[in-house]
């Protein structure tokens, strides 16, 4: 089974966010629920932090139910299990390979794994109901993006 580590800040919006959607979107794709496992993490994350009203809201509105997230920080288990890491902005990327230099080579932004390198997903934390909107459409169109990039791979 292959692991998929979306990281943010705080694990209470931009993380929680994509792993609930990401995994939607894997099974709606078809993948087997047994081929790839999703979490999220912080890097500077208060432990069992809920997600945030917001995120809660705007993923409601998708039909996915956030209020059973828990916040996490990210530790070296997370990391070391994961075979892909996958963070929402350069500054979260550059951290993690700073700390795992020996595992960089898993270790990419949203944007960059899905072929926007020079995107970056801002954090909604402490804004309006339009700005996660705004977040989530953003991670939306990148995981899109990655499904389709792997299920191409996957018939060749």
């Amino acid at each position: 089974m292959k692991k998929v580590l979306f990281v943010c800040t705080g694990n209470t919006c931009r993380s929680p966010m994509a792993e609930a959607l990401f995994t939607r979107m894997l099974q709606l794709s078809g993948y087997p629920a047994d081929e790839i496992r999703v979490e999220s993490a912080g890097l500077y994350a208060w432990e069992n932090d809920q997600a945030t009203p917001e995120a809660i809201e705007v993923m409601s509105q998708l039909g996915i139910d956030l209020t059973g997230h828990r916040s996490r920080s990210i530790d070296d288990a997370m990391v070391q299990e994961a075979d892909l890491i996958l963070t929402m902005t350069r500054n979260h990327r550059d951290k993690l390979q700073e700390l795992f230099p020996h595992l960089r080579s898993k270790i990419y932004t949203l944007a960059e794994y899905a072929g926007q390198p020079d995107e970056e997903i801002p954090d909604p934390y402490g804004q309006n109901i339009e700005t996660y909107q705004q977040a989530l459409q953003q991670i939306k169109s990148l995981l899109e993006k990655i499904i389709v990039n792997q299920q191409e791979s996957r018939l060749n």
